[in-house]
């Protein structure tokens, strides 16, 4: 008697059925699981993400500048939206997680979520290719980047320093991670933002390294805006 695939479900909702069953099993695992983790995959899923949705942004909406282009970019490439892609893909069920991610509910935790789809994106790139991933990205963001309006989209806080510091000829901020505390399920980061102009790195703490990023780029913009 055969058992049921149980990703069968998750095949059919992305619309691609992997030939090696390894490779999902893979992307669904987290640190705190094996050493066999997703961490390399979402690396790689992260970078393909951002290049995909950017190339539908330039095709899209052919006569808007940079500034907004880059800010509609962010709203789709964002861990809280990511999130809600696992979501819908019914990720938290299928993820692999270590005894305290489990006992922590770690398949609710958005950062683990945003993870695991940018890992799924970095598998079916390696196992078949860039156009194939390249269309279903389209095609799982499609009502999204439909529905954008870009006059409606905010900045995040990376986005208006950046701006911030190019409007005044000003070199681009430098981020670094300078500490991660915690177990692998309960991790937070610190990171450090430089910028030209302020005597002392701002710090930003969060969940994840974007959250933490965006902190401390809120923090610096805040201090160049009201020291003037």
């Amino acid at each position: 008697m055969s058992l049921v695939n149980p990703y069968l479900p998750l095949y059919k909702r992305l619309g691609y059925t992997f030939a090696e069953e390894a490779n999902i099993v893979k992307a669904l695992t987290h640190r705190s699981a094996s050493k066999q983790h997703n961490e390399r995959l979402e690396f790689l899923g992260d970078a393909i993400l951002g290049m995909v949705i950017a190339k539908g942004l330039y095709l899209r909406f052919p006569k808007q500048p940079e500034g907004k282009l880059t800010r509609m970019r962010s709203s789709l490439v964002k861990g809280d939206t990511l999130a809600e892609v696992a979501r819908e893909f019914d990720l938290g069920e299928l993820l692999l997680l270590g005894p305290g991610e489990l006992k922590s509910g770690g398949f609710r935790r958005d950062s683990i979520l945003a993870d695991a789809v940018e890992a799924i994106i970095g598998a079916i790139y390696l196992e078949a290719g860039m156009d194939k991933c390249e269309a279903l990205v389209l095609k799982w963001f499609a009502p999204r980047i439909n529905a954008l309006d870009p006059e409606a989209v905010s900045k995040d806080d990376k986005t208006r320093l950046q701006e911030y510091l190019q409007s005044n000829k000003l070199p681009l901020p430098l981020y670094e991670v300078t500490e991660i505390k915690g177990k692998s399920h309960d991790q937070t980061f610190y990171v450090e933002c430089n910028v030209e102009g302020l005597k002392n790195a701002l710090v930003g703490k969060g969940n994840s390294r974007r959250r933490a990023e965006q902190r401390a780029a809120k923090q610096a913009f805040e201090k160049l805006t009201n020291d003037k």
